[in-house]
């Protein structure tokens, strides 16, 4: 499985914002990542809509964790962000065209793995992804030395 790009830059962004002790401005988390401004824009809308982090505005706004590392699950802003009901054709009833649906295993056994996917997600906490922050910035601010067409390739989920 393979998350969006969108899913994958909000848990960059959250992982970001999680290092910071006040805030981050949309410029900065995209220049660190070597990503669109405007892609990371509507990302981060995203998320102040699921209520984890907060815009601030302002000649000094940008955004902040709404809620503390610990208190955000990682399962929950992939379920939030993700088109799960879609995985296959057959896991959508309305637009399901698939002449073996029900007749086969397969539907059964992607929902399994897609449940035990999430499952293991809803384990971690976005405190998880970061233990080391100070390790994280410092890879980070390494990544700057790598061209930005390397950088823009999805991280391994």
């Amino acid at each position: 499985m393979r998350l969006n790009l969108h899913t994958d830059y909000a848990l960059r962004i959250l992982m970001y914002l999680a290092t910071k002790s006040d805030q981050a401005t949309v410029d900065e988390i995209a220049a660190a990542y070597g990503i669109s401004r405007n892609h990371l824009m509507k990302v981060a809308r995203s998320l102040v809509e699921l209520q984890v982090i907060e815009a601030r505005r302002g000649r000094s706004g940008g955004f902040a964790l709404a809620v503390a590392p610990e208190a955000i699950n990682v399962g929950f802003v992939v379920r939030k962000l993700e088109s799960l009901e879609g995985f296959v054709e057959c896991f959508d009833r309305m637009s399901n065209g698939c002449p073996i649906a029900g007749a086969c295993g397969l539907q059964g056994a992607l929902n399994s793995a897609l449940a035990a996917f999430l499952e293991k997600l809803d384990q971690f906490m976005l405190s998880d992804l970061i233990p080391d922050p100070n390790r994280f910035l410092r890879q980070l601010n390494r990544a700057d030395q790598v061209p930005s067409s390397a950088k823009t390739r999805p991280m391994a989920a």
